[in-house]
């Protein structure tokens, strides 16, 4: 089972000892920049970036590419995936001017949402993308261009993409081609079921390993990413496996009512619940974990 899934710490030693950033191979001093064409324009950033800053949930890209985090967005401070690496990287967002200026970041990150832009610039080079705008893994090489790893990005994608294209394989031998699955999750006392691409493994599970969606989803959820429904009629929307991210402290009293008891997945135990904290994202390390996860929960 662990064939397939390289450590991602492993992975990132053979990436350094590939190239590092630099594909130049020349060094690079801290005054050095690159001109990065962002979907604004281009932009002047550091060819070597030492302090970074992220506004929105690319904390993963950046720490995958082994490059320094000054500050984070709160999503990605209270993920536990990344508890040890952020313990002492500072939560700031779009309104933490002052915070911003202490930390001196030489690079901003974040979606194309946040406010404070032109202020944000005055601090340091800023960077913004639409969610959406490409696909998840294109997202990480552009991320790599931007920090001057485009390289390294690049042979993680290629890498995973193998990986899990593997991964898929053996478990549609095990559970069968056309079996489905659901992916849900309970959110502010409301219930989602996702498409196949709103982060909560679904890059993964649909995209990657291309495992079958129930058709009423896909009717509903995959021009969006996501579609609202109530636990009466989460029975129809449910695969023959379903995956449950679950947020903390969030009401579960629909899982006693009997028009959940009666769902195949349910009685068939084939119900994968995971921690919604650390399924969110589609970065790196965050798809490393899914892929593990999926990989193992499947075959047991």
């Amino acid at each position: 089972m662990k064939k397939i899934i390289m450590p991602f710490t492993l992975l990132l030693l053979i990436l350094s000892a590939c190239g590092g950033g630099e594909s130049s191979g020349q060094e690079l001093n801290g005054n050095d920049t690159i001109t990065y064409e962002s979907e604004n324009g281009p932009v002047e950033v550091p060819a070597d970036p030492q302090r970074v800053a992220v506004l929105s949930s690319f904390a993963g890209n950046v720490m995958a590419l082994d490059v320094n985090l000054v500050g984070v967005d709160p999503w990605s401070k209270m993920n536990p995936r990344f508890e040890d690496e952020l313990q002492d990287i500072e939560e700031v967002t779009d309104e933490s001017l002052e915070k911003l200026i202490e930390l001196e970041p030489d690079l901003i990150i974040g979606y194309s949402d946040i406010k404070n832009v032109s202020k944000l610039e005055q601090i340091a080079p800023v960077v913004t993308y639409t969610y959406g705008n490409v696909d998840y893994l294109t997202q990480h090489i552009e991320i790599g261009k931007l920090l001057n790893k485009e390289k390294e990005a690049k042979e993680w994608v290629d890498d995973f993409k193998e990986r899990a294209q593997v991964a898929g394989e053996e478990i549609k031998d095990v559970i069968g081609e056309d079996t489905t699955v659901s992916v849900f999750e309970n959110f502010d006392k409301q219930l989602y079921v996702f498409g196949d691409n709103w982060g909560r493994g679904t890059e993964v599970l649909y995209q990657e390993m291309e495992l079958a969606m129930p058709e009423k989803v896909a009717e509903v959820a995959l021009e969006d990413g996501y579609y609202a429904l109530s636990p009466e009629v989460l029975s129809e929307f449910a695969g023959d496996y379903m995956v449950f991210s679950k947020v903390d402290d969030a009401d579960l009293s629909f899982e006693k009512t009997d028009t959940y008891q009666n769902i195949p997945a349910v009685q068939n135990d084939q119900v994968i619940e995971v921690n919604a904290a650390e399924f969110y994202f589609n970065d790196p390390i965050t798809l490393e974990y899914q892929l593990e996860t999926y990989h193992e929960r499947f075959l047991e």
